[in-house]
Order: structure tokens, then sequence, then C-alpha cells
């Protein structure tokens, strides 16, 4: 099992003005609240060579959306850290795979989301897809579950059920399916 190491400085996160550019930092602990600012954050969509999509569900301790199914993989880019970079290291660190063939899917994608508890997703979060070859060996911390899923039902799912799936999952997926659709049809 992989283990995402615990020191004494916290995780930061990018904090934006509305146009998307950097105004400072912020410890992650301390940024989703129930008046969360806007900061950067990314998406990934993990599909296997078959083209299932990898999903998640969230860890029940989590802060926001506890065992909640979504995408992949979520997080934040430190400060100075290129996004590709994120993408990569996160999904190492969450579920224990290397990935092939990153690519920014929505480089544009924002939404804001309230919790059950009141607590707030605010982000400019960038959206990629990229393919594994490996099953995923989560870091227990961060995912309880996982599933190789067929990608048109989840699709469909997000499209139809949008409160089975994380807020971001159900606003992201039919436009990732869109993306992809009109890149194969180029």
């Amino acid at each position: 099992m992989n283990s995402i190491s615990s020191t004494a400085t916290p995780e930061l996160v990018v904090l934006l003005d509305e146009d998307g550019h950097a105004t400072g930092t912020a410890a992650k602990t301390e940024v989703h609240g129930k008046e969360t600012p806007l900061h950067l954050a990314f998406s990934c969509y993990v599909f296997n060579p078959e083209g299932r999509l990898l999903v998640t569900r969230r860890a029940l301790h989590k802060r926001t959306w506890p065992g909640v199914w979504s995408n992949s993989c979520c997080g934040h880019p430190a400060p100075d850290e290129p996004q590709e970079a994120a993408v990569h290291r996160r999904v190492r660190e969450e579920l224990g795979i290397e990935l092939r063939d990153v690519r920014v899917c929505l480089p544009d994608f924002r939404y804001r989301a309230v919790d059950a508890t009141g607590t707030v997703e605010n982000e400019l979060c960038p959206v990629y897809t990229a393919l594994a070859t490996e099953h995923p060996v989560p870091e227990e911390t961060e995912i309880v579950d996982w599933a190789w899923a067929d990608w048109p039902e989840f699709v469909r799912l997000a499209e139809r059920a949008p409160w089975a799936i994380s807020p971001w999952a159900a606003e992201q997926a039919p436009l990732v399916a869109a993306r992809l659709d009109s890149d194969r049809n180029r």
C-alpha cells in the first residue's frame, strides 16, 4: 500500500482571483469551509486500454463528500508545480499507479458546489484524461473503494442521476465525453 507522507509543512493550495491568476497560497486544511476562496485544482479521468473508466469512492472521513463515488482522482497542484506533474504525483500517491498519455481535456473547467455540511468547493479545475495499464492499489486515507466502469454508462449516470456521484464528476463527465467524441471525429 502507498502512504501519503505527513510532514510538519502543510499542503498548500494556490489561491486565484476571478480571472484565474494566482494571488497567493493557503493551507489545504484551512481553505475548504463555508466561504472557500477560488483556488486551483485538477480532475483526472483514468481509462484502461479497453476504454473503461477507473472510478473511485472517496474515503469515509473526507471533509467534503465522504464516501461518494467520483472520477479517478482529483487534487491540487503545489505552488509552482506544473499541472501535469501534479496529476502524475497525485495519481501515484492516491492510486499507486503510473499514467501514460496524460492530456488536458477541459482546460478552463470551473465549478462551485456545496455539500450537505455546508462546506464549499470553489475551484478552477482543469480536467485531464490518461491511460493506465495496471490496477490501482489505493491509499486508504483517500479512497475506500474503486472499480473499472463502462464509460458510456458513467456518462449516462452523470446525466440521469447526478446526485449519485460527486458534483464535479456529474458536471465534467458529459463535457469530457463530448470532447473525446469531438477529438475522435477530427
